[in-house]
C-alpha cells in the first residue's frame, strides 16, 4: 500500500491540497484573525462568532519558533523521545506539532519548516498524520 493510498489520522485537522501537500483547516474571522484549528465559538481578536468565522486552509509553512525533545511520556504506549516544536505559520498562527529530522540542539529558531504526512502505526494498520520538518535548501 502506498503512502497516498493510507488514511488521514486526524482529517478534521489536516487535508492533502491539490498538489498532494498537507493543508491545516484553519479559519479567519471577519475581522482578519486567522486561527488553528477550525471553530465557530468566538473570534480570539474581536469576539465575534457564528458565521463570522469561516474555513481557511492554511499552507503548511512557516518559521521554527523553539523545540523541545520529550524523553519521557506519561503514556508507556507512546514511544518516547520525540522532538516537539513551536512554529508560527506564514498565514499567522502560531502552533505546536511534532517535528521529523529535527534535533533542538541544531535547530535554530527562524530555521524554515514545511509540513509533510508522515505514516504512522495505528491499531488497525497504518495511517498518515501531520509533522513538520526542516525544509532544506
Amino acid at each position: 500500500m502506498s503512502d497516498a493510498s493510507l488514511p488521514l489520522l486526524k482529517p478534521a485537522l489536516y487535508a492533502r491540497g491539490d498538489d498532494g501537500k498537507p493543508v491545516l483547516l484553519g479559519g479567519r474571522c471577519e475581522c482578519g484573525h486567522v486561527f488553528f484549528p477550525m471553530q465557530t465559538f468566538g473570534c480570539e481578536r474581536c469576539g465575534k462568532f457564528g458565521p463570522a468565522l469561516q474555513p481557511f486552509s492554511l499552507r503548511g509553512s512557516g518559521q521554527l519558533r523553539s523545540a523541545a525533545t520529550v524523553h519521557v511520556h506519561a503514556d508507556p504506549s507512546r514511544s518516547a523521545p520525540f522532538v516537539i516544536g513551536t512554529i508560527a505559520l506564514d498565514d499567522g498562527p502560531v502552533i505546536r506539532t511534532l517535528l521529523i529530522s529535527a534535533v533542538p540542539d541544531h535547530e535554530a529558531p527562524g530555521t524554515r519548516v514545511e509540513a509533510v504526512l508522515s505514516p504512522v502505526e495505528i491499531a488497525n494498520g497504518h495511517a498518515l498524520d501531520l509533522r513538520f520538518r526542516t525544509v532544506r535548501s
